[in-house]
């Protein structure tokens, strides 16, 4: 895939002398007193035990009993102990830490609905709602170890209820906003949850969005739930069933100000975050305390240099793993958390520049898809909002293409500040692979973190050379991921550590060039190979969109009975394009040109949308499942089903 490589170019962003000089980089290394970078990397490769424990001093991570080893491997690097014989609790880090310092007063949430109501909490606010509303639901008959679901818009009550749970010891189930009550049934079933937290509804492109509803019938096929609280978005006058349902000022108003956190084991679970599948039930990855507070603190404050002073802004769903992530990340570093309900393109199209604009995000969050939605409306909404507070943006969920890659660098950060990538996943609680001191290439990673041992390897575990592809591993144990998959250890075993005994496959293709800039490809079950070459879909959508011909691509392998395999594309045209044969013929030679004769797509099919989940992953397996009349799987993630449905009848549709 050394297309990919080449369409990125070099180096476009380098660290200043002061970026270097203030990273929260140099400050580790220089607390450990060690020369450089370099340096750390090796150390931390050589003793994971010093590396995770200098980690945990450096972030400031508070325990009530502190741990006697921070790291066993006895049972095997698929089933490590962490921080072994500590307690505590999460919240004593992102809350009473702050409160300690003399911090209460520093804004933690700051709030803007899709209407522009707008609300904002202080750390001494925010604990003490924090603080009642845990007590309040210890008084309902909450305790330690009970799993309770999340089932919330992106409001203020959704970082209180995350927090609030942590601090009575339950274990949180976030749930995505838009999922229907099939699917929050067969989560809710799978961790056997007593109470649910949700809100009368939310608003989304204008319109009522009603939750209450969806979660009641979704608890009528979930029998172990007891509780189900209630707060006030909408003011809809919601169905209340007594003796299980109540509402959250009334559950608040029963607590107090000052709830103790409760004292737990440091891998006591803190939340079971659900991944879909393409057959089966949902994967349960097992996050806990001290394991998310660490690979948090690790991938946002030291990778990405968060700070106390920073606003961090990133537009997604409390049901993805990155919704109590941001939250943990800001309020861990004692910054501030900017939440924002709905879309970033509604009600304005430049909803989102306007959002960094009046709360001054310094930190944003964004990924390549939304990169290309909002290129759709072009530079005149962006250029006209001053986005000089914003210093640094992160990306996840897929591989970049150079064009949007350089939008965002170009428009949004004016070439001031980086914008850095993150390869992980819900499983590994966080990054593989990202930025670090060095100068970035577009779409590129610096490299694999310390204390992941992230390496590119063939199929029978060996390191590759630059410019081949490979799969994305770990040879090390890392303290944020999953402790198996929730009462189903040989799925866990299965999935992750089987393929290649000893390393976790993290399902990524990856490669790093000459230079040392890391790339990803794509899911290595998206493989496309074509006449003996193997290509990711993320190569040849880069050079569908390089034609500034298409707004979005996806790109996917069907049976060819020739070759094997051939290519299928999904294309939403560009808002002055014409769909048609003319426009398919140019985007058909754009592949040939990049890739070869072989590669031309068999099918290349216009939609106006393209299915994606609510975090804004393209869903690629459901595309080829409709393209060959096959079951799609798991489709509870999906937020635009009616994309699916356009798909099909265009698949059905009689060819002329």
């Amino acid at each position: 895939m050394a297309g990919i490589d080449d369409m990125t170019g070099g180096f476009v962003w380098y660290p200043s002398d002061a970026f270097r000089r203030e990273s929260n980089w140099t400050a580790f290394i220089a607390a450990e007193n060690l020369a450089d970078y370099p340096m750390l990397a090796r150390r931390a490769a050589q003793d994971p035990e010093w590396f995770w424990d200098a980690l945990i001093r450096f972030l400031g991570v508070q325990f009530v009993k502190p741990y006697a080893c921070v790291l066993d491997q006895s049972k095997g690097i698929e089933w490590p102990q962490w921080c072994i014989g500590a307690t505590g609790n999460m919240t004593l880090s992102l809350l009473d830490r702050h409160l300690a310092a003399g911090r209460g007063g520093h804004d933690a949430i700051v709030w803007e609905g899709e209407d522009g109501s707008r609300s904002r909490l202080s750390y001494r606010q925010l604990a003490g709602e924090v603080n009642r509303f845990a007590s309040g639901l210890a008084a309902l008959g909450l305790r330690s170890g009970d799993a309770v679901g999340i089932y919330m818009p992106m409001v203020p009550e959704v970082a209180i209820a995350y927090l609030a749970l942590a601090r009575l010891g339950c274990i949180i189930l976030p749930l995505f906003s838009g999922f229907g009550a099939a699917a929050i049934a067969v989560r809710l079933n799978d961790a056997e949850a007593v109470a649910v937290i949700t809100a009368d509804g939310s608003l989304r492109r204008g319109k009522p969005v009603e939750m209450k509803g969806v979660l009641d019938d979704a608890i009528k096929e979930a029998p172990t739930v007891r509780h189900v609280v209630v707060a006030r978005r909408l003011g809809y006058d919601v169905q209340m069933q007594a003796g299980r349902d109540r509402w959250w000022s009334d559950v608040a108003a029963r607590g107090c100000d000052d709830f103790a956190a409760v004292e737990l084991p440091a891998e006591h679970p803190l939340m079971i975050a659900y991944t879909s599948g393409t057959t089966g039930r949902p994967k349960g990855t097992v996050h806990t305390h001290c394991g998310v507070t660490v690979k948090t603190g690790q991938d946002f404050i030291l990778c990405f240099d968060l700070k106390p002073d920073d606003r961090l802004m990133w537009m997604t769903d409390f049901g993805w793993l990155v919704g109590p992530l941001q939250v943990t990340a800001a309020l861990l570093a004692g910054a501030t958390c900017v939440l924002a309900e709905g879309t970033p393109d509604y009600p304005q199209t430049g909803r989102l520049w306007r959002l960094v604009q009046d709360h001054k995000v310094s930190f944003l969050g964004c990924g390549p898809t939304l990169a290309r939605m909002m290129m759709r409306y072009g530079t005149d909404d962006i250029s006209k909002y001053d986005l000089s507070s914003l210093r640094v943006a992160a990306s996840t969920g897929e591989p970049w293409d150079r064009d949007s890659w350089m939008w965002i660098y170009e428009n949004a950060l004016r070439r001031g500040g980086p914008l850095m990538n993150y390869s992980g996943g819900t499983e590994l609680g966080g990054l593989l692979a990202t930025n670090i001191l060095y100068p970035i290439k577009p779409a590129s990673f610096s490299g694999p973190i310390p204390g992941t041992g992230a390496d590119i390897v063939d199929q029978r575990g060996r390191s590759v050379g630059p410019g081949e592809v490979g799969e994305l591993v770990m040879r090390q144990a890392c303290i944020g991921t999953t402790r198996g998959l929730w009462r189903d250890p040989a799925r866990y075993i299965e999935n992750y550590w089987s393929r290649i005994p000893g390393l976790w496959v993290h399902g990524d293709w990856a490669s790093h060039d000459a230079d040392g800039s890391w790339f990803i490809h794509g899911r290595s079950d998206d493989t496309i190979k074509i006449a003996g070459k193997r290509t990711g879909p993320a190569e040849i959508e880069a050079l569908l969109l390089a034609t500034h011909r298409v707004s979005d691509a996806a790109a996917v392998a069907v049976p060819d009975p020739v070759k094997g395999s051939a290519v299928a594309c999904a294309v939403v045209a560009g808002p002055d394009e014409t769909p048609g044969p003319d426009l398919a013929a140019v985007l058909s030679d754009a592949v040939v040109t990049g890739l070869g004769g072989s590669f031309r797509p068999k099918q290349l099919l216009f939609v106006r949308d393209l299915p994606r989940t609510r975090n804004l992953k393209t869903m690629r397996r459901v595309i080829r499942a409709v393209l060959l009349a096959e079951e799609p799987g798991d489709l509870s993630a999906l937020v635009n089903p009616e994309a699916v449905e356009e798909l099909r009848k265009i698949v059905a549709a009689p060819r002329s």
